[in-house]
């Protein structure tokens, strides 16, 4: 069963999720064990493989260290949900094939403790024990084809070169009214 650790504060920052001075290694086993320690010592006796964060807008924001993904990965949560997220976090856990989704109002759809199911195909999660039932962003299929593979790194080393640049050059985000990149837009 899937728990969801409600931290429904906005703007809950990196040096929250894996305070500065835990910066000493890289190994995310190591990290897990001071996650969000500075906003709840005890989420790490709490959490479980596979469990939810749920946190108010602007999650992640302040530095840009890869080690609050690391952390809450290596803690066992398996995403995190909220409004929106600051850039840097929201790119950082793409990078490193962790799922950042984002949900209006899903703070008040949970409780600390609740039970849910996501279900990353149909993009919902539910409290299964109110019965709501909540649509969140899709994932764009390449974030998906990251965290499948583990990571940027890894994805990389899946796709060669070519296919790489042919996929991330005619993406759909950088035809949004912008034209191709390179391109000029015609003058009217």
């Amino acid at each position: 069963m899937t728990t969801v650790h409600v931290f429904g504060r906005d703007h809950i920052n990196t040096d929250e999720i894996i305070p500065a001075r835990h910066l000493t290694t890289d190994v995310e086993s190591e990290l897990a064990r001071y996650a969000m320690e500075d906003y709840d010592k005890d989420f790490v006796k709490r959490v479980q493989p596979g469990d939810i964060i749920v946190a108010g807008a602007d999650f992640g924001c302040g530095s840009s260290r890869e080690h609050a993904v690391w952390a809450l990965r290596g803690a066992g949560v398996a995403a995190v949900i909220a409004p929106n997220f600051a850039r840097i976090y929201y790119r950082n856990s793409i990078n490193n094939g962790f799922l950042a989704l984002e949900c209006d109002g899903i703070v008040q759809a949970f409780e600390d403790g609740d039970p849910a199911d996501l279900n990353l195909t149909a993009g919902t999660i539910t409290n299964t024990r109110t019965g709501q039932s909540l649509t969140f962003v899709p994932v764009p299929q390449f974030a998906l084809d990251v965290q499948k593979a583990g990571g940027w790194l890894e994805y990389m080393k899946e796709h060669d070169q070519a296919a790489l640049e042919a996929e991330t050059l005619d993406a759909h985000s950088t035809q949004a009214g912008h034209g191709h990149p390179g391109q000029e837009e015609p003058h009217a």
